[in-house]
């Protein structure tokens, strides 16, 4: 379709199905403006022509709190918020991705090869998802699109993941008819990150954008993770997921954040693995004097949350599985305590006079304690903290956090069932 029939088509009943499945019935209208007005501005950088509209979500990460670097077990769920654009197809071999938020070069897939100087850019991410999928046999093509994205920078939500599996899926559409599995894309957008932007990461955050829905990750096998959908239906839970920023800085965390796998990695070395997913609890536990004198006691500590967590992980599919809340979250509260006790990622230890997610997680427990659940959410230490809310608190809740952290600190959220999507 031209954009000028796009148009006619988002204002009309034609992609409610699609907009439905990506962002629920409740907020289809307020999706049909959005979609407008992307293509609005598409037409005033290209033109009237031919189209498609794409759509990445982001994650949230429910179990599993510093597991996947020590290839153990996590539970994640793509949510409806996302990175959604408005994509032509070039005959030239050339990336061109606009948005209003953020300068980004073209990238010319002629060259393929990994740039010094584009580290740390979205260019290198374009760049090596193009790559990945030239190297595995994958047909890969020139664009132009205008996107825009409401996955919050920063909040364990997953924005760079998010546009990993936007340009992956567009590849895949465009160029391989749909042929590239959701767990192939997110290894595309791991290898991107990985290699070519230089950030070492995890799979979960491109798989639980790529595959949609609930779904568990066990990384045991490093190259070849394990991973399953959960089926369990979260819209008619009783319960809505509230992520809430606590407004507190990422700046001077660097350190914080590689403490905790180099860390556990050394716990490991007591046994003689490079990570703890190779050491059962009980060898860890027999081993205790060993391990606090080579590593520390923060070191057991964090080792133990993760043996103990990668557990409870199995432990939170059965609930929901199950279609126990009662038990899910009564576990989603045991993980968060294991964060916040043994784990210690909830404020910086060089700086205790800056609590802001202590006081979020203080709050929730005050509010929810008997009727809901808490917890830190993704890297910890700033950011956000998760709570499993009743639908009959959910105002309640929202406008006490948001008295203590600010107008827009609240996010609710959606589980989405769809990874990467084409609307049309």
């Amino acid at each position: 379709m031209k954009l000028s029939e796009l148009q006619a088509a988002v204002s009309s009943d034609l992609l409610q199905n699609q907009l439905e499945l990506l962002y629920g019935a409740e907020h289809v209208k307020a999706q049909k403006k959005r979609y407008l007005k992307l293509i609005s501005r598409a037409m005033e950088l290209y033109g009237d022509r031919e189209a498609d509209l794409f759509s990445a979500p982001g994650r949230t990460e429910v179990g599993g709190n510093h597991t996947d670097h020590q290839l153990g077990r996590v539970l994640a769920a793509s949510i409806d918020l996302d990175a959604a654009a408005v994509v032509i197809p070039e005959e030239k071999p050339v990336i061109t991705y606009h948005s209003d938020a953020f300068e980004v070069k073209p990238v010319d897939l002629e060259d393929l090869s990994r740039k010094a100087e584009e580290v740390n850019t979205t260019e290198s991410l374009i760049r090596g998802i193009a790559a990945r999928y030239h190297e595995l046999g994958y047909g890969i093509g020139g664009f132009s699109c205008y996107a825009e994205s409401d996955v919050l920078p920063g909040s364990g939500m997953s924005s760079s993941a998010a546009f990993e599996i936007l340009i992956a899926e567009i590849l895949n559409e465009l160029y391989n008819d749909g042929k590239v599995s959701p767990e192939e894309q997110a290894k595309a957008g791991q290898f991107a990150e990985n290699v070519y932007f230089g950030k070492a990461s995890g799979l979960m955050d491109q798989m639980a954008c790529s595959v949609g829905g609930f779904i568990t990750i066990d990384f045991h096998h490093k190259d070849a993770p394990a991973v399953e959908r959960v089926p369990f239906d979260f819209d008619h839970s009783g319960f809505r997921i509230i992520l809430t920023d606590c407004r507190a800085s990422h700046a001077d965390l660097s350190d914080e954040y590689s403490r905790i796998p180099s860390e556990m990695k050394a716990a490991a070395g007591v046994f003689g693995e490079k990570v703890l997913s190779r050491v059962s609890l009980g060898e860890f536990l027999k081993k205790t004097q060993e391990v606090r004198k080579q590593c520390g006691d923060r070191a057991w500590l964090r080792a133990y949350h993760f043996l103990k967590e990668t557990e409870r992980v199995q432990d939170e599919v059965r609930a929901l599985e199950g279609n126990c809340m009662e038990s899910f979250l009564k576990l989603v509260i045991d993980s968060g305590n294991s964060s916040f006790e043994y784990l210690q990622n909830v404020y910086a230890s060089s700086d205790p006079q800056h609590q802001s997610l202590s006081i979020g997680l203080a709050l929730s427990q005050q509010l929810l304690e008997g009727r809901g659940a808490w917890r830190v959410h993704g890297g910890g230490f700033a950011g956000t903290i998760q709570a499993f809310v009743p639908e009959g608190l959910v105002e309640t809740y929202v406008n006490a956090m948001e008295e203590a952290f600010g107008a827009g600190a609240c996010y609710c959220l959606r589980i989405r069932n769809a990874g990467g999507y084409r609307l049309i």
